[in-house]
């Protein structure tokens, strides 16, 4: 097994369990609620009717659930794009429980080769998601996908980490962090300011941040620089 297919493995393992034992906005995990900066955005957004949105990485509906919700009555829709079946299947049944379903549509793909359709989003949103692509080069061909799908006057959100680490609680010891783009702070903000040139900066902000996730049910400490990046299309 390659590194790639490794850490996709323990990934879909450790989602699995999320999905399987936290319910959506619910307190004890991260499903609690959707990302502040994301639902910020919307408000930036609300002069236009019927908007096209899109989903990276969308997990369960964290976020598209709370934007059609609040979308519901100038229509839309939320395409959600994401790898894993056990999210789509509990997205489904999330958008029927909160009476959005009209306006999701899901994806299974990997974003890495999902083909981002040019000039067709009024809003993208990428959260703890590109960090996940094969590789550099990967990750720069989505962010370009990314700005030339987006429509003039529309937002990208992205939340990415950078220097990952992951500690072993019970021994302390340094692990091989699960994720397979891991890059510097700096690299990163240096390919997102590049990609984005021109654009015009809503909000950007590096945030150190660690807590305890498990990894084959032992306690390990993640710790990253959390990078929010949110900017709006001018031309």
């Amino acid at each position: 097994m390659n590194r790639i297919d490794y850490i996709r493995k323990e990934e879909k393992e450790y989602h699995d369990y999320c999905y399987d034992n936290y319910k959506l906005f619910e307190e004890g995990s991260w499903l609690h609620k959707p990302v502040m900066t994301v639902m910020e955005m919307i408000p930036l957004l609300e002069e236009k009717n019927n908007l096209n949105i899109l989903d990276l990485g969308s997990e369960v509906g964290r976020n598209s659930i709370p934007i059609a919700q609040l979308l519901k009555e100038k229509g839309g829709k939320i395409v959600c794009v994401d790898l894993l079946e056990s999210a789509l299947q509990k997205l489904k049944q999330y958008s029927e429980e909160h009476d959005v379903d009209e306006m999701i549509q899901s994806e299974q793909a990997d974003i890495g080769t999902f083909s981002i359709t040019p000039n067709n989003y009024d809003f993208i949103v990428a959260v703890s998601s590109l960090e996940h692509v094969d590789s550099e080069s990967v990750f720069e061909k989505v962010i370009h996908q990314m700005v030339e799908g987006t429509k003039d006057k529309g937002i990208n959100c992205i939340i990415v980490n950078s220097e990952v680490e992951e500690i072993d609680l019970d021994t302390n010891e340094s692990l091989f962090p699960l994720m397979e783009i891991n890059l510097s702070t700096e690299e990163m903000m240096n390919k997102l300011n590049e990609a984005y040139k021109g654009w015009e900066v809503i909000k950007v902000l590096v945030k150190p941040l660690k807590y305890t996730i498990k990894r084959k049910q032992r306690p390990v400490l993640l710790k990253t620089n959390a990078i929010t990046f949110a900017v709006k299309k001018v031309k």
